[in-house]
């Protein structure tokens, strides 16, 4: 006996069965519908395991206790290295165990024909200090306009003696120290070169670093002096 033919299913929201084109319609639909789930449910499976990745290697890098503001370079041992290469006694101030040198390096300016050496400090107040030993190549007198746009464009304000040199002085206690570099600054020859000192610390800091950079200054060349009747 041959078995009943089933009736095709009526579909709710059409009220009847449905077409042979309709089904194969659905069907697409769904496929679609599918993959785009596939789809979506793997990208979200790859930026959690992507994140699962970064929190790993966050975790395993190794922290210090300290940081940016427990850094410090060796001042004198830089200078020492420098100094080989330039020919040039490079100056080392001495400043109190609480200032950090952030930088102690050689350095060019912008057209090449200067090379100076810049230390910068956080001061036991948490300024800006700098200290820059100028000089040429062929020992020619720093360019002014160079020193100019070290101090800002600003104009000397006088002249003192301080650690045993003389020094233009700029001194502008008034400015903003979020706006400048330069609330107080010195600058003196010291031997061959030109020495610049300025911050954003107060004026009588700042005057004792200037001053520590002139006593530097002779202690270098009574050393230089003394290695000189050694080698005769």
């Amino acid at each position: 006996m041959a078995g009943k033919q089933k009736p095709p299913v009526i579909v709710a929201e059409l009220g009847r069965p449905e077409t042979a084109s309709e089904t194969s319609a659905r069907k697409a639909r769904d496929s679609q519908l599918y993959r785009q789930r596939k789809t979506v449910n793997n990208l979200v499976l790859s930026l959690i395991v992507s994140l699962g990745l970064v929190l790993v290697i966050i975790l395993a890098v190794p922290r210090g206790t300290g940081g940016w503001g427990d850094y410090s370079v060796n001042v004198a041992e830089a200078a020492a290295a420098a100094s080989e290469s330039t020919g040039v006694s490079l100056i080392v101030p001495e400043v109190p165990s609480s200032w950090k040198a952030k930088q102690a390096e050689l350095r060019e300016s912008g057209s090449g024909d200067i090379t100076y050496w810049y230390v910068g400090y956080t001061t036991e107040n948490g300024a800006y200090a700098a200290v820059l030993q100028s000089f040429t190549a062929e020992g020619a007198e720093v360019d002014a306009t160079w020193i100019n746009q070290q101090f800002e464009g600003l104009e000397p304000t006088g002249r003192e003696t301080l650690g045993g040199v003389d020094w233009s002085v700029y001194d502008y206690p008034e400015r903003n120290p979020d706006e400048t570099n330069v609330l107080f600054g010195a600058e003196g020859t010291l031997s061959s070169t030109t020495a610049l000192v300025f911050g954003t610390d107060t004026s009588a800091v700042l005057r004792t670093l200037t001053a520590a950079v002139g006593d530097a200054d002779s202690r270098s060349r009574a050393a230089t002096s003394t290695a000189h009747e050694e080698d005769q």
